[in-house]
């Protein structure tokens, strides 16, 4: 039983992805303002695809000759425990109408495949291209909480996935600015950390001005610019105070607290 209950192979090892599954299902449940019986489903599907990423993954480094053979039964074992548990959930959303939201998981085989390719090569580490497309992908599970909690396909979903996407890719490229401000020696001059953090910058202040104008206009809530102007705030702090020496927990930690006072402005303020 200690093989098959290790918890390197069943449950993720980036403690801090699990923002990225939970934010986007709390904005759509709380945009959708219910919770019903198909909610609980979704979540139980959603929640189970996320974690069968990781017995795959050591599946498939287990083939590759990364780890040993051995861990094969264990991974085996749990991606068929959250597969049945999906399956399960997945035939509940059908059996209450929304067949609709299974096209949603259709962008995600490629994306997965691609990681599952570079994990084979050795090459999934500091692929931010690749985990900003799977974040958005990720993030489509918020049109469905809110489809689910408004009973029906409504166009206004994609609003919501584009929202919760921007800030998950902005906080991915920030997260990679903080880690490699861990390796410099000294402090650089002010230009050189500005230059070092000018993707990062463009990202939340993109996100800042967008949504900001959107509103001014009406077309989204006067108030949603708040927490995006928390994001660019940080991320303006953090070019000017870099990482050095920090461990990637503090990083991680810090990055967390962001997302999940991101979360909490954007459902208040959606309202307002």
């Amino acid at each position: 039983m200690q093989k098959y209950l290790r918890k390197q192979i069943f449950l993720p090892q980036d403690h801090g992805s699990w923002v990225f599954i939970f934010s986007p299902l709390l904005v759509g449940f709380f945009a959708g303002r219910q919770f019903t019986l198909s909610s609980l489903s979704l979540v139980v599907a959603a929640v189970c695809a996320f974690l069968m990423r990781q017995p795959i993954t050591m599946a498939v480094k287990a083939y590759s000759g990364r780890r040993p053979k051995e861990d094969l039964p264990a991974a085996r074992f749990w991606i068929a425990v959250y597969a049945v548990i999906a399956l399960a959930a997945l035939i509940g959303l059908i059996a209450q109408g929304f067949f609709f939201i299974l096209f949603l998981a259709v962008p995600g085989a490629p994306v997965f495949a691609w990681h599952l390719w570079l994990v084979s090569r050795h090459e999934e580490r500091r692929q931010a291209g690749v985990e900003v497309i799977a974040i958005g992908v990720l993030s489509l599970t918020t049109p469905a909480a809110y489809w689910v909690g408004v009973g029906q396909y409504d166009p206004f979903g994609w609003w919501l996935w584009f929202l919760v996407w921007m800030q998950s890719a902005a906080s991915i490229v920030y997260t990679y600015l903080r880690l490699e401000q861990r390796e410099w020696k000294s402090m650089p001059n002010r230009w050189t950390r500005f230059r070092a953090g000018t993707r990062a910058y463009l990202y939340t202040s993109f996100n800042f001005a967008s949504i900001l104008a959107l509103g001014l206009v009406s077309v989204l809530p006067r108030f949603l610019f708040l927490p995006y102007l928390i994001q660019w705030m940080e991320t303006i702090w953090g070019i000017d105070h870099p990482s050095m020496g920090w461990k990637p927990t503090r990083i991680g930690i810090r990055q967390l607290t962001v997302s999940v006072l991101w979360t909490v402005l954007f459902i208040i303020t959606w309202r307002l």
